[in-house]
């Protein structure tokens, strides 16, 4: 991040200073190396739209997903209630992260335990940014390309968020194709419910897999993707299908980054 200008709240605070919004990075975006492009991007979106923002840094700690979704409620009430903690005591309303599984639990679980937030997903906020000409875009690479979207779980099903990363996307004057599941269909990656931290249970095909296939039968010169854990298990499924080389999956983040008037 050392090209890009990027501040905490505590020290945009101790200026006397308080950020439109906190930009939530979570796990995946921090420690990642390759969800860590992901966060670069939308942070220099953030700062060419001359968005007022600061991230938590070392005072952010995981939400509590993957522990929830794996069964150990104990440990998520642990990590959100240190959260929450933070987040009121910064007297934080807008959250935007890249992330739909800290979105949802942002959006949906903390509320329970004191955590009332204004919680926004990247697509969703780089659609207002467009609409309100603090972005534009001039198509760039990627006009004409051919295009499919793969609907995270939890940013589709579980919060009904469709249409926002797929006006983003028609932005770039692409061909958007759609997969057999899409939407309310949609296919996990195989990714959620904390899946990516255990290892396989038998059966025919990787979940991943499957999905991949689902994608490659779009012909897409691209697949994009709103989420760092569906990124990494289309990633590793393009590469069993040995097509890495052909198809790229980049976040929606990475595609506005490239084409915009950055």
């Amino acid at each position: 991040m050392k090209k890009i200008e990027i501040h905490t709240f505590s020290e945009l605070i101790a200026q006397g200073k308080t950020p439109e919004i906190l930009f939530w990075v979570g796990c995946a975006g921090s420690f990642d190396e390759r969800a860590k492009k992901i966060t670069k991007a939308f942070a220099n979106i953030l700062n060419q739209a001359n968005v007022s923002f600061a991230v938590l840094g070392s005072e952010e700690g995981c939400t509590g997903d993957p522990a929830k979704r794996a069964g150990n409620e104990f440990l998520f009430q642990m990590q959100a209630l240190t959260n929450i903690e933070v987040l009121n005591g910064y007297n934080i309303k807008k959250i935007v992260t890249t992330c739909p599984h800290c979105f949802n639990t942002l959006k949906n679980e903390y509320p329970e335990l004191g955590g009332n937030y204004d919680v926004i997903h990247h697509t969703q906020f780089i659609k207002s940014l467009l609409n309100d000409g603090r972005i534009t875009i001039k198509g760039g690479s990627f006009k004409g390309k051919r295009i499919t979207f793969h609907d995270p779980c939890y940013l589709g099903r579980a919060n009904n968020v469709y249409e926002a990363p797929r006006d983003v996307l028609k932005k770039l004057d692409i061909e958007l194709s759609e997969m057999k599941s899409c939407k309310q269909k949609g296919l996990c990656c195989g990714a959620g419910g904390a899946q990516m931290f255990k290892e396989s249970e038998n059966g025919e095909k990787e979940i991943n897999v499957k999905r991949t296939e689902e994608a490659l039968e779009t012909k897409p010169d691209i697949i994009a993707a709103g989420c760092p854990f569906c990124n990494t298990m289309l990633s590793d499924g393009i590469k069993n299908k040995k097509k890495e080389d052909e198809i790229e999956v980049l976040d929606i983040a990475e595609l506005i980054n490239q084409a915009s008037d950055l």
